[in-house]
């Protein structure tokens, strides 16, 4: 990743969306060569001169203070989201290369015995452990089951991003594709600003922008967003639609690494179908264990 150009990329883009009127500036008319504020309008907000801002757009992050940087965030009007960002791009610049590169996760994670214990206990729940880079890691029968979609081709570990944009299940999967798209993307730009030097996920954006158009022109937006809770709207290929609300937990011995357990409302057709893919699960299960069994046995 090139930090110095996502800095300037990330400002560029965030001031393109705002007019004069929103941060609370006159618009004296006048044409404009580019959409959004000028660099000038933002300085002027953020309590800084033009020369030093201009100087931060460009990429160079040396020596910027937490209070610049929060006079940047109040100007363009940063969700939580985009202000951890930045502070994450600014804090590489400044760490260097070298530095990010010893500390790069490894390819293969494995997550802790008490969390797969955790996971397993969690029978009536799909829940899964995922890195930043939205590998699936480690996952439980429900949680397979239900992304069951997502397993289908033999490439591990399983990979949302490669699902949402290389594998055409994808869009009868997801209820509403546009969106499940654009929130992958913000993930993993997120993520791209917190380890900029994990040639994993380098290679990973690579891959997915060389081979998706879609992930390409998303890529550029620079959006970002917190993985923490909402709602997930699938169409399983067994159980039909399901709508099911997640909770994201962070697994504080393990940097990066996060459970993600999903439910659904008691009551609703969600739950019930949710209760019938359990059922279904755990007698194909049984099934697949006996004639292991069988087979064991006959081979003996």
């Amino acid at each position: 990743m090139d930090t110095r150009n996502d800095i300037r990329e990330f400002l560029t883009t965030r001031r393109a969306r705002l007019t004069p009127e929103q941060i609370g500036l006159p618009d004296f008319g006048g044409r404009r060569r580019v959409p959004g504020l000028r660099r000038e309008e933002v300085a002027l907000v953020a309590g800084m001169s033009v020369e030093y801002y201009v100087r931060l757009e460009r990429g160079n992050a040396t020596g910027v203070s937490e209070a610049v940087l929060e006079g940047i965030s109040r100007a363009l009007q940063l969700d939580d989201a985009e202000r951890s960002h930045l502070y994450d791009l600014v804090r590489a610049a400044n760490e260097g290369t070298h530095r990010q590169q010893r500390r790069a996760r490894p390819r293969t994670q494995q997550v802790r015995p008490g969390v797969r214990q955790l996971l397993d206990a969690m029978a009536d729940v799909p829940a899964f452990v995922q890195n930043g880079r939205l590998d699936i890691i480690a996952v439980n029968r429900l949680g397979q089951a239900v992304f069951s979609e997502m397993y289908v081709q033999p490439q591990r570990p399983a990979n949302f991003g490669r699902f949402v944009f290389l594998d055409p299940r994808a869009q009868g999967f997801y209820r509403d594709w546009g969106n499940a798209a654009r929130q992958t993307v913000a993930i993993l730009r997120t993520e791209a600003g917190r380890a900029p030097h994990d040639h994993h996920l380098s290679d990973l954006v690579g891959e997915l922008s060389t081979r998706s158009d879609a992930f390409r022109t998303l890529w550029a937006s620079h959006d970002v967003r917190e993985h923490r809770t909402g709602v997930k709207a699938i169409t399983h290929p067994v159980v039909g639609d399901l709508d099911l609300d997640f909770e994201v937990m962070d697994l504080s011995s393990d940097r990066g690494i996060q459970l993600i357990a999903y439910s659904a409302a008691p009551g609703s057709a969600s739950h019930d179908a949710l209760k019938l893919l359990s059922s279904w699960t755990a007698t194909t299960s049984s099934v697949d264990e006996h004639r292991t069994g069988q087979d064991t046995v006959e081979h003996s």
